[in-house]
């Protein structure tokens, strides 16, 4: 197996007299969908923000391509070649979807007109709607405000503002936890093409069948710890249920 392109290794993190990790630990390798699961409370949201550096950790190491790193915030992260899609998909309800994606990396004219501080909003919206083609998303209308679209649609722009950006693993937090049944159905195609274009996903869920679908590997989280590494193939959705609950215990490796 290839060398992992990033780990978490025994991450310890509290808020206040609240301990959400007691050493959990993430292993992700190069072009994988890996599912992190667990049940409430877990500790995974907080594992990944600890990892994307929203959270400072208060123990524990992260290694990005065989190197210690230590990521101060989002933007370091997003500077490794990794980006997160939150639960609250971060995005401006108000502008449009190519404006969305270029959130913070705008795109200048050229000559003075870029000197002046004026945007190119044609190569933007050029750029997104290849992006969009590229990965599947349907958006009917690239210059209608976000808040007029659906929450698949939504989703789908967020996803492919982190895979636009993304060169290395891109989280996504419960990305169809609010969606209908196509919708679902996009996401879960959109996650198999991200793979397919040598990206890592990191995907939280506690949906097993979406979970037993597109997922190469699936760690699980039980009391803020890291209590099992299994194979879909390998295993049955109530091994690990179990896995979870503490009804059975895994090595790390996956064996009993």
């Amino acid at each position: 197996m290839a060398e992992p392109i990033l780990e978490a290794r025994e991450i310890v993190k509290s808020f206040g007299r609240v301990q959400a990790l007691r050493g959990a630990s993430l292993t992700v390798y190069p072009q994988e969908v890996v599912a992190l699961v667990g049940d409430n409370g877990a500790g995974k949201s907080t594992l990944v923000k600890t990892v994307v550096g929203v959270h400072p950790p208060d123990s524990g190491e992260i290694v990005f391509n065989g190197k210690p790193v230590v990521i101060h915030n989002p933007h370091e992260a997003r500077e490794l070649g990794i980006e997160t899609v939150f639960q609250d998909l971060a995005l401006a309800a108000e502008i449009d979807p190519s404006a969305n994606m270029f959130l913070g990396r705008e795109v200048m004219h050229g000559g003075l007109l870029g000197k002046l501080g004026f945007l190119d909003k044609r190569e933007m919206r050029r750029r997104s709607e290849e992006e969009f083609h590229r990965l599947g998303v349907r958006i009917q209308d690239t210059s209608a405000p976000v808040a007029n679209m659906s929450g698949g649609q939504r989703q789908g722009i967020a996803i492919a503002r982190a895979v636009t950006w993304a060169s290395k693993v891109v989280f996504m937090d419960e990305p169809t936890a609010a969606l209908g049944v196509v919708q679902t159905r996009n996401v879960l195609q959109l996650i198999s093409r991200v793979r397919e274009q040598g990206l890592s996903v990191v995907l939280i869920s506690h949906n097993m069948p979406e979970v037993f679908e597109v997922a190469d590997r699936i760690e699980v989280l039980r009391l803020g710890t890291r209590v099992a590494s299994l194979r879909p193939r390998e295993v049955s959705m109530e091994d690990v249920v179990a896995a979870m609950t503490g009804a059975t215990t895994f090595h790390e490796d996956g064996g009993r």
